[in-house]
């Protein structure tokens, strides 16, 4: 097995403190916040322009990672499925992906509409849609 180091890119900042406030994939998010990008990859931004979609890969800190099954949208009344067959935030790589929209680009901060994800959450790529 070979061992695979990630290093983020910048955090998110948003008012999303609690999963629980969190909205869930599969609703449409108004929720707004700033990528914080670190200084040394702010050229990584060429092109980038408000209005443009673009794809956050997250890396989800506070989710567990011991758990294979999951209720899909921890929905109870679903049967119970593996994570790989959900989008569920908890397994064993929680990577997360997010099409946000550019509302505005800074420097290094990138102000973006539809998130999912909470404060401080660390970001691992960002790409454009096609």
């Amino acid at each position: 097995m070979t061992d695979i180091t990630i290093t983020p890119i910048g955090i998110l900042h948003c008012d999303l403190q609690l999963r629980r406030e969190t909205p869930r994939n599969y609703d449409i998010s108004s929720e707004e916040g700033i990528i914080e990008l670190y200084p040394r990859y702010i050229q990584g931004l060429d092109g980038i322009r408000a209005g443009d979609d673009i794809l956050v890969l997250f890396w989800f800190n506070q989710a567990r990672r011991d758990i294979l099954r999951v209720h899909p949208r921890g929905d109870t009344n679903r049967p119970i499925r593996g994570v790989f067959a959900t989008r569920s935030p908890v397994r064993p790589n929680p990577i997360a992906l997010s099409q946000l929209r550019v509302l505005a680009i800074e420097q290094n901060l990138i102000t973006v509409r539809g998130l999912d994800a909470m404060d401080k959450t660390p970001v691992l790529d960002i790409k454009m849609t096609m």
